[in-house]
Formats: structure tokens, sequence, C-alpha cells
């Protein structure tokens, strides 16, 4: 009996030995509970600020990519860049490339509960087409727009006055959001976008992070992450040590010094995604001495593209030898100005500026830009170029550069800076840098260059649908701008990003966008 009893108290002294440590494992976030929380969380470390969550009126990448996660449009891009029904489930374009229906999807709800159809459509392109408003996506082909017919409630039809080549990819670019909040004024929509996305708004810390979590009424269902936090990590070493640690679960990019590291890591899969991303200096050719073609074309050729590529991005990537990547339609190679001092040298002379002169480079913070700007600063150095380096946060670079409403109140002499433009798009990936109706703030054309033979060129491009017309019209294009030199062309980036081994379902996409749609783990 003694020996029975014993066992007894054995078995409830283990018993509350183990109740007590499970309550005090719960109360204290234990590993079990810690592994559960990471699993309903997905961080995304990028390399720079948001600016705006307006996606009319926004000109950036990262921006671009968080209001992706929450917005749509009519039409979506796929990881390759091809053109795909979105929101509308089907779309009809007629010969004479001036009118495009639109079928939409039914039963869609933006996340304040307000119900998707023809009229929220129209609210939207309507706000974007006001010239009062000042938005970008206006000069992008929403400007050409003469009427909005809506059929049904859930069919509409849109009307061009002129023909443009890339309005397709212009309505996937242009994002949806609530018609109530374009109701309630347009305070609101940069810091607060509602949209039909399979993620809906939560919070925006600047300079911090901003959250999203999953919509539980997503019209394409709800199986992805529960919540996603992105935060801006401007330092390289940052979001590596991030990755490392699990603290962030996917980071773009990955600083390329760091790929051989990364790629012995068990836990870390590095990812390498051919890119239409082109990085460059933009020259403004309305200031002295850059109104000189002859000076722009020094810069060029004082700069080694090679070495460009194989110091700043560590090997990843190729020289830009057009004014676009060679992964975009249309893309005509041209003769690229090889690395020659010599050359550079006589250019200046003849320019009147044998000795050289003194000008300023402007570029966010990011450790990468900073790289690319000292690279910039020794090369031209060699030729008696002196360049004082101005670094600024993101924000207020953007609002130096598009702040200016003419080219004589513009600041800016040289900008290091990147663009990127989807596969399909030729017209985005050159007329906002290029023509002359796309200087700040109406589009990006940051050089302020001017040829009234490549904007002649535009017009006829974006007036006919014949492909080798087109074909033809921009290789006219890019011959006359690169030998005109309204910037320094550097190079072709190859996108490198780090995820942990245990997430799916995110993409980067050429253009460098970040796709969350599905995003999970495994």
């Amino acid at each position: 009996m003694k020996r029975k009893k014993g066992i007894k108290l054995l078995f409830l002294a283990l018993l509350s030995i183990a109740i007590i440590t499970g309550c005090s494992s719960n109360e204290t976030g234990g590993e079990n509970s810690e592994n559960a929380s990471q699993k309903e969380e997905m961080v995304i470390a990028v390399n720079e600020n948001f600016i705006s969550m307006d996606p009319h009126n926004t000109g950036d990448t990262n921006s671009n990519s968080v209001q992706s996660s929450m917005l749509e449009g009519l039409l979506g891009i796929d990881p390759e860049g091809k053109i795909i029904p979105l929101l509308a489930e089907e779309y009809s374009v007629s010969e004479d490339a001036l009118e495009y229906t639109f079928k939409l999807r039914k039963e869609v709800k933006f996340h304040d509960g307000t119900p998707f159809n023809a009229e929220a459509v129209k609210v939207n392109f309507e706000r974007i087409m006001n010239p009062d408003n000042n938005l970008r996506l206006n000069s992008r082909g929403f400007n050409l727009i003469e009427g909005i017919e809506i059929v049904s409630e859930h069919e509409l039809k849109v009307k061009l006055s002129a023909p443009y080549s890339g309005m397709l990819t212009r309505f996937a670019s242009a994002k949806l959001i609530s018609p109530e909040l374009i109701k309630d004024g347009n305070q609101d929509i940069s810091k607060n976008p509602i949209g039909t996305g399979p993620y809906k708004f939560v919070e925006w810390v600047q300079g911090d992070h901003l959250t999203v979590e999953k919509f539980e009424d997503y019209w394409g269902g709800n199986d992805r992450v529960k919540k996603i936090t992105y935060k801006p990590v401007p330092e390289n070493g940052s979001r590596v040590a991030m990755l490392k640690t699990g603290e962030a679960d996917v980071i773009y990019p990955l600083p390329v010094q760091n790929v051989k590291e990364l790629e012995s890591d068990k836990n870390v899969e590095v990812k390498k995604i051919p890119s239409v991303i082109a990085r460059y200096v933009s020259i403004n050719t309305t200031k002295e001495p850059f109104n000189d073609v002859k000076v722009r074309q020094a810069l060029n050729y004082a700069v080694n593209k090679d070495a460009f590529i194989k110091v700043v991005n560590s090997g990843f990537g190729k020289p830009l030898d057009s004014i676009i990547p060679s992964k975009t339609i249309y893309y005509a190679q041209q003769q690229s100005y090889d690395y020659n001092i010599e050359k550079a040298k006589d250019l200046l002379k003849e320019a009147g500026y044998p000795d050289g002169f003194k000008a300023e480079i402007w570029g966010n913070t990011n450790s990468d830009t900073m790289k690319g700007m000292q690279f910039i600063q020794q090369q031209l150095k060699e030729i008696g170029v002196e360049l004082e380096i101005k670094s600024m946060e993101e924000g207020t670079l953007s609002e130096e550069i598009y702040g200016p409403q003419t080219p004589e109140e513009a600041k800016v002499q040289m900008w290091y800076v990147s663009w990127s433009a989807y596969p399909s798009d030729i017209t985005n990936a050159t007329k906002p840098l290029f023509s002359s109706e796309s200087f700040p703030p109406n589009g990006a054309n940051t050089a302020y260059y001017k040829n009234e033979k490549v904007d002649q060129l535009f017009t006829e491009a974006n007036a006919t649908s014949d492909e080798n017309k087109q074909k033809e019209i921009y290789g006219d294009i890019q011959s006359t701008i690169y030998q005109d030199a309204p910037w320094i062309f550097l190079g072709v980036d190859e996108i490198v990003a780090g995820f942990r081994s245990n997430v799916e379902g995110v993409e980067i996409a050429p253009s460098g966008d970040i796709m969350v749609r599905d995003a999970n783990f495994n």
C-alpha cells in the first residue's frame, strides 16, 4: 500500500511541474510561441523610405511595391512583365486603338466595404484625368482619355483622343482606390490607401515601417500570410544582418558583395533576376556647362562602365548601351561610349573647359547610391571635373527634384538614379524621361532634355499600332538621344534578393517590384 501511495504522489508532483512549466512558457512567449508568431507575420526590408501611398502620383519602385499589396488595377502584370486580366475579367481594343472595353469582376469590394463597379473605375480615372490634381499618371496616357462610358454596372468603355501604344500597361499601373476616399478629398490618399487587394492598410510610421494585414474578403481567396511589415533599411549591412538572424524574411536589394556569404547559409535562399532597371546619372541640360553636348559626351567617355559594374555592382549587371535595357521591347543597341580619358579631355577642351569645372551630384542616402556617387566622383576627377556629393533622405530628394515648376527653378545639376519600366512598355521606358512634355513636375525628364525631332517621333510612335513601324521609330529615338547624351549611361542591374528558406509566394519582377499576393511560409 505504501509503495502505491508513493508512486501516486510522485505522479501528481510531476504533473504539477508540467502544468507550471507549460503556463510559464505561454506567459513568457517561449520558443513555440515565437515560431507561431513568425508564421503569422512576414517582414520585408528594402533599401529606401516609401514616399507616397497615392497610386496615381507615385514615382518610386518601393512605394509602388507596397501599394501592390493593397491596391489593384483593371489589368495586372505578371513577374515576367506580361499584361494579365485582374479586376477586369476581359478586355478588348478596337482596331483603331482608340476604344478600350472592360468587363469587370463581380462581387468585389474595397476594404471599406464599398462595391467595386464601373462607377468606381470612372471616379478613379476622372481623378487622374483632372489636370488640377497634378498627378503623375495624367501625362502617362490618361490625358488622352476623352470619354468614359458606363455600359452597365460591370462594363465600361474608355475612348482616347489619339492612339497610345502603352495604354494597356497604363491601365495596369493605374491602381484603383475606394471612390469614398476620393469623395472625402485627396489629403488622406497618400497616407491611408483603401483598395481591393489581398492586404489592407494598418499603419505607416515614417522611416520605420509600414504594415498591412490580410483582407479576409479578398475576391482571390485568403491563403496567404496574415500580416506583412515593410521596413526601410538603407544601410546594407543592417539588411543582411536582419536576414541572417531571421528578423527579416525577405530583403531587397541584397547587397551583391554579400552574395557568396549568404549562399552558404542553409537558412537563406539567394535569387538572381535579370532586370529592366537602367542606372544612370541624369544631367541637367539647361545648366552650364551641361548645355553643351560635348561636355555631356566627355562625361560619358570619362566613366569606365565595365569598372562601374565590377566595383559598384560587384559584377552583377552589364553596361547600359542604349537609353533602355536590352529586355525592353524594341531595344536597339548603340555604339557605346567606351572608356577614353584622352577623348574626354579633348571634348572638354573643345567646349572651353580645358581644366574641367566644379559641379554637384545628388542622390539618396542608401549605401549603394553613396558607393555609386563616389565612383563617379573619382572617375570624373581624372578629367578635372570636381564633384561635390550631396545625399538626401528620399522624401527630401524627391521634393527637390520634382518640386520646381519650371526648368529655371530647378537646382539639380547631376542626379545618380535609376528607372525601370515593364518589358512590354517601351513608352514608359522612354517618354517620361525624354519628352519635353515630361519636365518635372509633370514627368521624370530631370535632364530637361528637349529635342524637337524626338518629340515628333514620340507622337508618330503613339499614332501607329504597326509593330514594325514602332520598332523603326523607337530605334531612331534611341540613337538620337544616345548621341545627345542627356545622361551618363552606366549599367543595367541584375536584381539580387535574399529570402529565408521558409518563404514562398514572394516574387521580384524584372522592374524591381516586390509581388506578395501569394506570400506565405512553408
